[in-house]
């Protein structure tokens, strides 16, 4: 079944990999997954109650901040009670984050990197005119044999999609 999603993916970006630099392959990936994954997340968690946890958070470290400065151990047990209800808003955004965005989005992810695997494992897609120690230390992470001075498409599309899902986030003002 997974050989025929690849088949079906040949068949749609086949072109653009046999014309275009891998640079511009994975980025055009990059950038459309981070933007599909970023719209999914938007449409899939309520918003609202994001932010709404984003504000309770900012409004709750300040006062507990406050608190400890003032050394004020009878607000600073009220607060004890304030930050369980604050856990409990965390944790129903992040079942639906988990549950709804990512159960969507890993087999998607999953299957495309292993497409893009078979085009570009061990290909340097960008080359930097000197050794970076953040692509040495990327290249540690999954093995690579590519040296410094070079991203593979993994780096490459894991810093592409983040900077489009970034502007993504905030030109929909998602926090």
């Amino acid at each position: 079944m997974l050989e025929g999603v690849y088949i079906f993916l040949d068949k749609v970006f086949g072109p653009m990999i046999l014309h275009y630099q891998p640079v511009w392959v994975v980025t055009v990936a990059g950038a459309i997954l981070g933007a599909f994954f970023t719209l999914l997340n938007y449409l899939l968690v309520d918003q609202n109650k994001v932010k709404m946890l984003q504000k309770k958070s900012k409004e709750f470290q300040k006062k507990y901040r406050e608190a400890q400065k003032a050394k004020d151990e009878k607000k600073l047990r009220k607060m004890q009670q304030e930050q369980m209800e604050l856990m409990k808003l965390q944790s129903e955004v992040m079942k639906d984050t988990m549950l709804k965005v990512s159960l969507l989005t890993l087999p998607i992810f999953w299957v495309f990197f292993g497409w893009l695997r078979r085009w570009y494992v061990e290909t340097g897609v960008v080359k930097a005119p000197f050794n970076f120690f953040l692509f040495g230390w990327f290249h540690s992470l999954y093995h690579s044999a590519l040296p410094s001075s070079e991203l593979g498409y993994v780096g490459w599309y894991i810093m592409t999609s983040m900077i489009v899902g970034y502007i993504l986030r905030k030109l929909l003002d998602m926090g």
